[in-house]
């Protein structure tokens, strides 16, 4: 294995690949990030663009001494929000699933770095499905932070014992997500007991 497990478990409950591409020795897996958060500030930052131009206009002609100058953290929180929103829309993971090669890739990719993961064929001791304890960390209507609730994951588990998370989501969908996977790396997918059906 090159590479290291840790930097692919996921921030938040879930994450929900799709299928990419297809074939019979290969298997591309794709996330896109966190999109409604992006377009969320995407919205926000172009609404405030019509009120940060006349802003940045105002204080290039007048200074900061004239009317405007006291609304300068407009266009700086309009760029912050472009910023955040574009660094959302960056956000993407790959699975590689590749039959002739006999590799598993996975990418992790954003504006600013790359970080890759392989595991070979013969490093594989197991393909999991079962159920990580995810931490909440919202508190709701009085109730204390950081409870857990087990949320279903598929894993690939190494020779060495290192657990690589694959993917979260509904128990059906990696279900059907790990027969395919298993079909091409040769390992039968192995559901936990204690995984609700």
């Amino acid at each position: 294995m090159k590479g290291n497990p840790a930097e692919f478990e996921a921030i938040g409950n879930r994450l929900g690949f799709i299928i990419a591409k297809e074939e019979e020795q290969r298997l591309e897996l794709t996330w896109r990030g966190p999109r409604f958060p992006a377009f969320l500030c995407l919205g926000i930052a172009l609404l405030l663009l019509f009120v940060s131009i006349p802003i940045v206009e105002a204080i290039r002609l007048r200074g900061f001494t004239g009317p405007a100058g006291s609304l300068w953290y407009f266009p700086v929180m309009n760029l912050i929000l472009l910023g955040i929103s574009f660094y959302l829309l960056s956000q993407k993971r790959s699975i590689v699933i590749d039959g002739v090669a006999r590799k598993v890739t996975l990418i992790r990719g954003s504006m600013h770095r790359r970080i890759l993961l392989t595991l070979d064929f013969v490093d594989i001791d197991k393909l999991r499905l079962g159920a990580d304890q995810v931490y909440s960390g919202f508190a709701v209507a009085g109730s204390s932070a950081a409870q857990s609730f087990p949320v279903p994951s598929l894993r690939l588990i190494s020779k060495g014992g290192a657990s690589v998370l694959l993917d979260r989501g509904s128990l059906k969908r990696l279900e059907t997500l790990g027969r395919r996977i298993g079909e091409r790396i040769d390992q039968p997918l192995d559901v936990e007991a204690g995984v609700a059906r």
